[in-house]
C-alpha cells in the first residue's frame, strides 16, 4: 500500500484537488468493461461462421459472467496489497489480451476460454478497482459517487453497440473481437495508470464530509467479515436484487416478442430503452443510500421489484405499456444494486479490506446470474410462458424487503 501513501502523494494531490476526476476516470474504464452486455451481436454470427446452436454460441458469455464474479473474490486481495493501479494494469492486460486472442479462436471451446476465462478475469480484477476508489475519496458523497462510477458498466451498450454491429458487418465477428481487443487494451492502460488511493487520513477539503454519508461503522477483514449475520443478509439480498434484474436482461426481448406481442423491431428498442433505466439506477440508487440509508433504500428498491413482478406476470399478456414499465422498473433496480451493495460493503465492514470484502459480497451477482437464468428458462419450458417467472420473483422480492429492513440494520441501531 505504500503506492498509495508515499509515492502517489503527487498524484493524491491532484486527485484531491479535482476528485470528480476519479468519477470520470472509472465511467470510462467501466464503458470498456461494459461491453460484455453487447455480446448478444456476436451470437448469431459465430452460430452462423461454426454452425453452432444457441447453447453453444452462450457459452462464452455465461462463462464470461462466472469468472468475472468468482475473480472479483480472488482480485479483491490484490487490489488492497498492491492498491489500485497495479491491479488495474494486470486486469487491463488481460481484457485486452483476451478480447484480442478471442479474434484468433477456431471454435467456441477457445473462444470461450479466451473471452470468457481471460477476459472475464480481467474484468474481475479491473472492475472493483474505480468502486474502491470512489469509496475513498468520497466518504461524503460515497453512494452518489460509486453510483456515478458504475453507471458507464450499465449504459456501456449504448455507446459501443453500434460500434461493434457496425464492425461485426464490415469485417465479421471475430476481427471485430481482436480490433476491439486492440483498442481495450490501450485505453484501459491509458486510464489505470494514474490510479491511486487518497493518504491515509485524507479528507476532503480537511473535513470529515457534510454529513449526507456516515463513516464506516467497523474495519473488518474478511475472516471476520463473514461470521457477520450482516453479511449473510447483504450477501442475500444483493444475489435477490441481481437474479430479478439479470433475469430482465436474458428475457426482455422474447418476453416483449411472446407476451406483449411487440414487433421483432419494437423488442430491440425496448431494451434500448431498458439499458438507460439500467444505467439511471447506478447513481439514484447511491443518491438515496447516501439519503435515506442503506435497510431503506434496499426495502424500496424490493419494493418497487415486486410491484413490477406483479404486474409483469398478471397483467402484461398483449399489453405494452406494462411490459415497458414492468422491465424499466425491474432495469433500473438491478442497476440500483450494483450501487447499494458495493456502499453498502464500505458503510457496514469498512474501506481497509474493501477490495477483498467486495469481492467476496460480489459473488451474489454470479449466484444471481445463475440461478436467474435457470429458473426463468425451466420456467419457460415447463410452463410454455415467460409470464410465470415473475411469480417465484414476487416471492423473493418480498423476502428481499424483510432481510432488508431487519438483516440490514446496523449493530449499533443506526438505521444504517
Amino acid at each position: 500500500m505504500a503506492e498509495s501513501v508515499v509515492s502517489a502523494r503527487p498524484q493524491a494531490s491532484l486527485w484531491g484537488r479535482h476528485r470528480w476526476l476519479v468519477v470520470g476516470s472509472g465511467f470510462l474504464i467501466n464503458v470498456c468493461l461494459g461491453t460484455v452486455y453487447a455480446f448478444s451481436l456476436f451470437r448469431k454470427p459465430l452460430e452462423e461462421l461454426w454452425g453452432v446452436g444457441a447453447t453453444a454460441s452462450g457459452l462464452p458469455f455465461m462463462v464470461f459472467l462466472a469468472v468475472f464474479a468468482g475473480g472479483m473474490a480472488v482480485a479483491g486481495r490484490f487490489l488492497d496489497l498492491w492498491g489500485p493501479r497495479r491491479a488495474a494494469l494486470v486486469g487491463s492486460v488481460l481484457v485486452g489480451t483476451g478480447w484480442a486472442l478471442a479474434g484468433l479462436s477456431p471454435n467456441v471451446g477457445v473462444l470461450t476460454f479466451t473471452y470468457g476465462v481471460m477476459a472475464g478475469a480481467g474484468v474481475g480484477f479491473l472492475y472493483g478497482c474505480p468502486i474502491a476508489m470512489a469509496t475513498r475519496w468520497f466518504p461524503d458523497r460515497r453512494g452518489l459517487a460509486v453510483g456515478l462510477t458504475v453507471v458507464g458498466f450499465g449504459a456501456s451498450p449504448l455507446l459501443t453497440a453500434p460500434i461493434l454491429n457496425a464492425l461485426i458487418a464490415r469485417v465479421g465477428p471475430l476481427s471485430t473481437f481482436l480490433y476491439a481487443g486492440l483498442a481495450f487494451a490501450v485505453i484501459l492502460v491509458a486510464l489505470s495508470l494514474p490510479l491511486r488511493f487518497p493518504p491515509a487520513g485524507w479528507v476532503p477539503n480537511g473535513k470529515a464530509g457534510n454529513g449526507q454519508s456516515r463513516p464506516p461503522l467497523a474495519e473488518l477483514p474478511p475472516q471476520a467479515m463473514v461470521r457477520r449475520p450482516t453479511f449473510y443478509h447483504l450477501w442475500a439480498a444483493f444475489a435477490i436484487g441481481c437474479l430479478s434484474g439479470l433475469m430482465a436482461i436474458g428475457i426482455a426481448a422474447p418476453f416483449g416478442k411472446e407476451v406483449a406481442s411487440l414487433s421483432p423491431s419494437m423488442a430491440a428498442i425496448a431494451v434500448s430503452v431498458f439499458a438507460i433505466f439500467n444505467g439511471v439506477g447506478r447513481p439514484l440508487f447511491g443518491w438515496l443510500t447516501d439519503r435515506l440509508s442503506i435497510r431503506f433504500t434496499a426495502a424500496l428498491s424490493f419494493a418497487l421489484v415486486l410491484g413490477a413482478a406483479a404486474m409483469l406476470g398478471l397483467w402484461s399478456r398483449g399489453n405494452a405499456p406494462v411490459y415497458f414499465l414492468g422491465f424499466s422498473l425491474l432495469w433500473l433496480n438491478f442497476g440500483g444494486w450494483l450501487a447499494i451493495a458495493p456502499t453498502a460493503t464500505a458503510q457496514l465492514f469498512g474501506v481497509k479490506n474493501y477490495g477483498r470484502n467486495y469481492g467476496i459480497v460480489f459473488t451474489a451477482y454470479g449466484a444471481g446470474a445463475i440461478l436467474g437464468n435457470v429458473l426463468s428458462g425451466l420456467i419457460r419450458d415447463v410452463t410454455g410462458s415467460y409470464s410465470a417467472v415473475f411469480f417465484p420473483v414476487m416471492a423473493l422480492a418480498a423476502v428481499g424487503i424483510v432481510l432488508a429492513l431487519v438483516g440490514l440494520r446496523s449493530p449499533a441501531g443506526d438505521g444504517a
